[in-house]
């Protein structure tokens, strides 16, 4: 259910300042944040995730699950036109924007995974896979 840490490696060497102040303020830049924000809880016999995807409808987000991972995709196409009486543009504006996240759910019950969408929070309740428990037997000494 948890993704991997990444590993920081720590450069300490009094001859690689300049690279490491590039380095880290290129890497504390907007790319490091995730296409969409998530919450996950532990409810006991579940997990509840939320993830918020404001401005986007129901129609535009796509849940697949496939070899024990979840992908959250979520599409938003957006256009605006004014035209002036002649047909010639005054001013066309568009927007598209689309969002993955995927994680990984073994040990979860994939059968029984719900989804709603409201006010911009999608919420899925991933109920945990109940633990099997080994057969035992008795054999008989002959």
């Amino acid at each position: 259910m948890f993704g991997m840490l990444p590993f920081d490696r720590s450069d300490n060497n009094v001859f690689d300042t300049f690279d490491n102040f590039t380095r880290d303020f290129f890497r504390k830049s907007n790319t490091d944040l995730p296409a969409f924000r998530t919450d996950i809880r532990d409810t006991g016999d579940s997990y509840v995730l939320e993830a918020e995807l404001p401005g986007f409808r129901k129609e535009d987000i796509d849940l697949d699950l496939k070899d024990g991972i979840l992908t959250i995709t979520a599409v938003h196409q957006d256009s605006e036109e004014k035209k002036a009486e002649d047909g010639s543009y005054i001013r066309r504006e568009r927007r598209y924007g689309s969002f993955t996240r995927s994680f990984d759910v073994t040990g979860i019950d994939e059968s029984g995974i719900t989804a709603a969408y409201e006010n911009g929070v999608l919420a899925l309740t991933l109920p945990k896979a109940k633990p099997v428990e080994p057969e035992t037997h008795k054999i008989a000494i002959q």
